[in-house]
C-alpha cells in the first residue's frame, strides 16, 4: 500500500476517534448535538461573538461538550502526539530505537516539580508551571553535564540523563516522605500516575505554545534527522553540522515532553512504543515517521484516555493502562527484534 493512502487512512482513523470521543461518556450526548455545539463554538470564535447558532441544547450538554470533553480530547491527541514525535526523535539522535522521551531526564524533573509544588500548596496552575520548569532545568542540568564531559558526547548525554533521572526521583521520593499522608500524598502519588481528568482550556493553551514550537522545527526538518542515524564523518561530508542538529532536536523534543508531561501527568510508552508501530508500517525514513508518529501518537492516547474513563466507575489513570499495553509491545520488540518495511 503506497505511503500516501497509509498516511491518508491513518489521518482519517485519528479524525474518526476524535470525533467519537465526544459521545463517550456517562453523559449521552447524540450526534446532531455534539456538532451543534461544535459548530456554534467555533462561529462564535470567528465573529467574535458576534454570531452564533440558534440554540436547541441545554446549558448542561454545552458545558459537556465544551467545558469537559472538548478540552480532555484536545489535551488527549495534544500530547500523545508530542510524546510520540519526541520519542521517535530522541530514538533517531541517540541511533537507539529503544529511547523514550525521558531519557535526559524531562518526565521525573517534571514529576519532581509538581510534587513539589503540591507540598508547598500551589494552586493548579501553580503546579504545571512548577512542572514545566523543572522538565525544562532537567534537561538543561543533563546537557550542560555532558558538555563538560571528556567522554564521547551521545554517551555522556545518555549518562547525564540517568544520573539527573536518578537525583530527581530521589528528590520526588523525599517530597513524598515528607507530605502529608492524607492530602498531599495521595494527589502527588495520583499525579505521578498521569491523568486528562482535571483538563481545563487554560491548560490546554498553556501546553499548546510549547507544544508547538517544538513540533514544527522537527517537522520542518525531518529529513535532517535521518542523517543522525548515520555516522558522524557521513553526515559532514554531507554539510550538516550535527552538533547543531543534535541540540536542535534536543530543545524540540524536551519542550514537547516538559510541556505534556506539565498538563497530564507521566505517562510513559507513548514516546516509546508508537514509534516502533509506525517503523513496521511506514519504515525507517523519518520524513514520513514523524507525521505518522504524531497521528498514531494522537489516536493512541485518545483510545487510551475513553477507556479511562468508561471502563469502570472509578477513573483509571493513564499511566497505568499505557504500561499495560506498552509492555507487552516492548517485550515483543525485544524477543523479535522488530522489523520495518520500506515501500
Amino acid at each position: 500500500m503506497k505511503y500516501k493512502l497509509k498516511l491518508a487512512l491513518l489521518g482519517a482513523g485519528c479524525l474518526f476517534v476524535f470525533i467519537a470521543s465526544f459521545f463517550i461518556g456517562r453523559y449521552g450526548i447524540d450526534l446532531p448535538t455534539v456538532i451543534k455545539i461544535l459548530a456554534d463554538r467555533f462561529v462564535r470564535l470567528v465573529s467574535f461573538g458576534k454570531l452564533g447558532l440558534e440554540q436547541s441544547w441545554t446549558g448542561a450538554q454545552q458545558s459537556i461538550v465544551i467545558n469537559i470533553r472538548l478540552p480532555r480530547i484536545a489535551a488527549a491527541a495534544l500530547v500523545g502526539a508530542a510524546l510520540a514525535v519526541a520519542g521517535a526523535a530522541y530514538q533517531g539522535m541517540f541511533r537507539n530505537p529503544m529511547v523514550s522521551p525521558d531519557i535526559l531526564g524531562a518526565s521525573t524533573g517534571a514529576g519532581f516539580g509538581a510534587a513539589l509544588a503540591i507540598l508547598l500548596g500551589f494552586s493548579y496552575s501553580g503546579i504545571t508551571t512548577m512542572s514545566f520548569v523543572f522538565g525544562m532545568a532537567a534537561v538543561l542540568v543533563a546537557w550542560l553535564v555532558s558538555k563538560s564531559s571528556r567522554i564521547q558526547t551521545t554517551i555522556a548525554m545518555v549518562l547525564a540523563g540517568v544520573m539527573v533521572s536518578s537525583l530527581f526521583s530521589a528528590g520526588t521520593s523525599f517530597v513524598k516522605l515528607v507530605a502529608d499522608t492524607q492530602s498531599q500524598l495521595p494527589a502527588i502519588t495520583y499525579w505521578l500516575m498521569g491523568s486528562l481528568s482535571s483538563i481545563k482550556m487554560a491548560d490546554l493553551h498553556f501546553a499548546a505554545i510549547p507544544i508547538l514550537i517544538g513540533l514544527v522545527p522537527l517537522f520542518l526538518l525531518r529529513w535532517r534527522i535521518n542523517l543522525l542515524t548515520v555516522s558522524e564523518a557521513e553526515a559532514r561530508s554531507m554539510g550538516i553540522e550535527t552538533g547543531r542538529l543534535r541540540l536542535l532536536v534536543i530543545v524540540c523534543a524536551t519542550l514537547m515532553t516538559a510541556a505534556s508531561v506539565s498538563i497530564s501527568g507521566m505517562i510513559g510508552w507513548v514516546g516509546l512504543a508508537i514509534p516502533h508501530f509506525c517503523r513496521l508500517i511506514f519504515g525507517q525514513d523519518y520524513r514520513r515517521l514523524i507525521p505518522c508518529s504524531a497521528l498514531m501518537g494522537a489516536t493512541f492516547l485518545m483510545l487510551v484516555d475513553n477507556i479511562s474513563r468508561t471502563i469502570s466507575t472509578a477513573e483509571i489513570p493513564l499511566g497505568i493502562l499505557t504500561a499495560f499495553i506498552g509492555a507487552p509491545v516492548f517485550l515483543y520488540l525485544i524477543i523479535t527484534g522488530g522489523s520495518a518495511r520500506n515501500d
